[in-house]
């Protein structure tokens, strides 16, 4: 089922931890809440849960509204960042527990909990497994015991709470994988919290972008990484440079360089935002004119910083590692073009563009 926010308030004394919030999670997607920590993700999850109650605003689960309905009634599986397994409990009975403490009327006869589980185990990659206890699994395994837990009793949706914060680098991408596959076999409307930009890019359907308790931008992860839509979601969704500049007459001033903008419409002093990768060599007297700072090896990358001519501020370039022969030494003038750039008035950006 699909879920619908309607301007959802939440305080915390005089902090606003969501205000006025409204998003739409559509049936069957996967969509992740992108944050920076008290940006409101985690707070907006526990709404929809019932773990908290907002201040204001409603709740939809599908057709029903959800706003006064109890954590219980409102049948939604959730995943929280350290698992919460019970120590005492073999893996089994975790994954069966929330079926066998349901009221007697509700609670499934045990021979069906017991084929629940065996499903939840195949289908979680952990047969064999079932007689464990969580001191004696893995993270990447005790967060997969997790998320069978809270599949177990059928959920409506399934809510998922930094679900690979505390695993190592190489654990996370294998789940990553591992989670969107099971999301497409299960069709189960899914909403997910990270502050990693690059798990919601690689994982969700669409990422709502938060930002002191407002959304900032809804979108795919492809729109938003190249059509953001506040100097905020630029800068926090993947790196980024910032130059000042000046709008008028439908071109862009920034460090010498004359530049169309984007809308033809902006005027006035404004921030020019370019990702390292769009950055490109370019002829001389082509782009701007730069010294170069500093190289590294990434990778299959190279890392150029260069310091623009006439400016305070470096800027970052992201290069092929094919390029490396043709690249000036640390101390050496550079030639740099913006391939694709935005631009926002300087009043957009808290502190005026500093």
């Amino acid at each position: 089922m699909g879920i619908r926010i309607q301007h959802v308030s939440k305080h915390f004394g005089r902090f606003a931890a969501l205000d006025d919030v409204n998003l739409d999670v559509h049936q069957g997607e996967l969509l992740a809440l992108l944050g920076p920590s008290g940006s409101g993700k985690t707070t907006l999850l526990r709404v929809i849960a019932g773990l908290e109650h907002a201040d204001a605003g409603a709740l939809w689960l599908g057709s029903e509204d959800a706003s006064t309905l109890s954590v219980q009634a409102r049948r939604v599986g959730f995943v929280f960042q350290h698992y919460a397994l019970f120590r005492h409990l073999t893996v089994a009975d975790n994954i069966a527990f929330g079926q066998r403490v349901r009221p007697r009327r509700e609670r499934w006869p045990e021979p069906r909990i017991q084929a629940r589980v065996r499903e939840l185990l195949s289908l979680v990659q952990l047969e064999g497994l079932e007689k464990r206890y969580p001191a004696q699994l893995s993270g990447g395994q005790r967060q997969r015991v997790a998320l069978a837990r809270a599949l177990a009793i059928e959920p409506r949706v399934l809510l998922l709470d930094e679900p690979f914060g505390a695993l190592d680098a190489q654990v996370r991408r294998d789940l990553r994988r591992w989670l969107r596959e099971l999301h497409d076999r299960t069709g189960l409307t899914t909403v997910f919290v990270t502050h990693d930009q690059e798990e919601a890019l690689e994982l969700a359907d669409r990422v709502a972008i938060l930002n002191r308790g407002r959304i900032e931008q809804v979108a795919t992860p492809a729109d938003a990484y190249d059509r953001p839509a506040s100097p905020f979601v630029y800068s926090f969704v993947g790196a980024v440079n910032r130059v000042p500049a000046q709008a008028r007459d439908g071109q862009v001033q920034a460090a010498g360089l004359a530049l169309p903008a984007p809308d033809g419409r902006a005027s006035g002093p404004i921030e020019l935002f370019v990702r390292p990768e769009d950055l490109e060599l370019a002829a001389p007297s082509t782009g701007w004119s730069a010294t170069v700072t500093a190289l590294q090896r990434s990778g299959a990358r190279l890392r150029l910083r260069a310091r623009l001519q006439g400016e305070d501020s470096e800027v970052e370039v992201e290069l092929p590692a094919s390029q490396a022969d043709a690249l000036p030494e640390v101390g050496r003038p550079v030639w740099l073009h913006p391939r694709r750039y935005g631009v926002f008035p300087v009043a957009q950006w808290p502190g005026g563009g500093t």
